[in-house]
């Protein structure tokens, strides 16, 4: 019994020892291929330019920003938008229940 138990674990831990061991191996691989080290640079290069930006557009000119700004406005003309109003935020909803007539058991 305890056999039979010590040999089952042995068997899922070197299961789970090569699943592991595959999964890790790639991600820890250099990237040997100078075009995909290139695009990994890049990829680097972009995410700190993105972090310094402060969740605005990376390396843009103020003729980009003012396209921008004209976008959103025509945005909250065609659906609605009050001026001012963040066209990029998800909409929240509101749901009132509704009166329901109480129901008469004795009629």
């Amino acid at each position: 019994m305890l056999t039979n138990q010590i040999l089952s674990a042995a068997r899922v831990m070197g299961l789970q020892t090569r699943r592991n061991y595959g999964a890790s191996a790639v991600l820890l691989a250099k990237a040997s291929d100078p075009i995909q080290q290139l695009f990994v640079t890049k990829l680097r290069e972009y995410a700190q330019k993105s972090q310094s930006a402060g969740g605005k557009l990376v390396d843009a000119t103020p003729a980009i920003e003012r396209e921008l700004k004209q976008e959103m406005e025509k945005l909250a003309k065609q659906y609605g938008g009050a001026q001012g109003e963040d066209m990029t935020a998800f909409p929240t909803f509101k749901f009132e229940e509704p009166k329901i007539d109480p129901i008469n058991a004795s009629a």
